[in-house]
């Protein structure tokens, strides 16, 4: 189980690395071939697309829980809340994701503290 798991973390690292690595090697190669040609260069429109919609796929997965069970759902639900409220008073990136993510974990202990 211990071996599994640190493959699913090394492909998911992967993974990650390379949607970010991928698109930035290509957009330095174009350019660099299109300075060298003497052209101007410019970035095409949907790789400025690219990062928002990655972003989206990932929110769209992970708000709809692996567990189908009620507690799976409050939890989901708490940690949303309470992320986008952390967001409103913050405006920052970090602080949300970080109580959202306790908020979640909260929830969840509580069920099996209780069951």
């Amino acid at each position: 189980m211990a071996g599994e798991l640190w493959v699913a973390v090394m492909v998911a690292a992967a993974g990650t690395f390379l949607m970010r690595l991928l698109p930035l090697v290509w957009m330095q190669r174009r350019l660099a071939r299109e300075d060298s040609q003497g052209a101007t260069a410019a970035m095409p429109k949907w790789l400025g697309v690219l990062g928002p919609v990655m972003i989206a796929a990932m929110l769209g997965a992970s708000l709809v829980p692996v567990a189908g069970t009620l507690n799976a759902w409050v939890a989901t639900a708490v940690g949303g809340c309470v992320t986008l409220l952390v967001w409103w008073k913050t405006k920052s990136l970090g602080w949300p994701v970080v109580w959202g993510v306790v908020a979640f974990g909260v929830v969840r202990f509580l069920n099996f503290v209780v069951i």
